[in-house]
């Protein structure tokens, strides 16, 4: 069942490699999407693909890589973009 969320991570997540870890895990569980960092030093993605892969994906945020401290992660629910067939790392 095709589904998406964003997600906003919080805490120590910028400069420790987060975004290219986020993409690294997206691709490996076949979801497609972005991830950037956000001016406040917070990290925003959006994830696209099979619920499951979702789950697994959101609880991975909740460690990141390994320098990563991430203090929450936030998600809502968002429209499946069915046209997205990469995950990138956005601006």
């Amino acid at each position: 069942m095709k589904a998406a969320i964003k997600a906003r991570v919080t805490g120590r997540v910028q400069g420790v490699a987060f975004r290219a870890w986020t993409r690294d895990r997206a691709k490996a569980l076949g979801l497609s999407g972005w991830v950037r960092n956000e001016a406040d030093g917070s990290v925003s993605g959006y994830f696209s693909g099979e619920a499951r892969a979702i789950e697994t994906m959101v609880a991975a945020l909740h460690e990141g890589p390994r320098f990563a401290r991430v203090q929450s992660v936030e998600t809502e629910p968002a429209a499946p973009d069915g046209a997205a067939d990469e995950f990138v790392i956005a601006g």
